[in-house]
């Protein structure tokens, strides 16, 4: 049975998205959208309900950073909302949703969109699952003649067998760097390899790095 996951502080909606949609799939819910990230992470369901105006958090940035986010980006986004499409319709969809349904919502519409974009969807399964999560790091990369140089730096995109960051330090693909949690106690993580260059017109560079050497000190194992 296929999963939806449906977010709005609307308990009365939320009740009636299960009522009208739990004979044909696997309906979760949340009324809050701090906490929408995680179920969507811990479900993984095959198409997300999102409302877009609720207390406190806003339903547009909701639905940038789902499709925005690795784990997530594939997963077709639907708006059902009582907010009228002629204002938001094509905003959402720029922001990467697969449709927009109005309350009261057409039922049978919106089973007919879920089913005609959740057989497409392929899910670009990672080895490990990344985690929005921020951390600083001291990256050590040494030269020739034992010379080394480091660069303090954070990330906010992790996983158990990587990370994604930006420095001003040039690096190569292949090149290998040491890694270190920096804080108040500096730990050594390992060794990581940059597996990927993101061309950039800033002083910095964007990498994303795959741990080659890994200790017990790395934040997810």
């Amino acid at each position: 049975m296929k999963k939806l996951v449906v977010i709005d502080d609307d308990p009365k909606v939320r009740s009636l998205m299960r009522v009208r949609l739990q004979s044909a799939y696997e309906v979760f819910d949340t009324g809050d959208p701090a906490e929408a990230f995680a179920l969507v992470l811990a479900k993984k369901p095959d198409a997300i309900l999102l409302d877009l105006l609720m207390p406190g958090h806003s339903g547009f940035e909701l639905c940038h950073s789902m499709h925005s986010f690795s784990f997530t980006s594939k997963i077709p986004i639907f708006i059902v909302t009582g907010e009228n499409g002629n204002f938001f319709r094509e905003h959402c969809k720029t922001l990467g949703a697969s449709g927009y349904f109005e309350k009261p919502v057409d039922f049978p519409a919106l089973i007919g969109a879920i089913e005609s974009a959740a057989p497409a969807r392929r899910i670009e399964r990672r080895a490990h699952l990344r985690v929005a999560m921020k951390v600083m790091l001291k990256l050590v990369v040494r030269g020739e003649s034992n010379k080394f140089k480091s660069e303090i730096v954070t990330t906010e995109n992790i996983s158990a067998g990587g990370f994604l960051c930006a420095c001003t330090t040039p690096l190569a693909k292949d090149d290998v760097v040491e890694v270190h949690l920096s804080g108040q106690e500096e730990r050594y993580v390992g060794k990581a390899r940059v597996a990927r260059k993101e061309v950039s017109g800033a002083p910095w560079q964007n990498y994303g790095f795959q741990l080659i050497e890994k200790s017990e000190a790395w934040v997810l194992q």
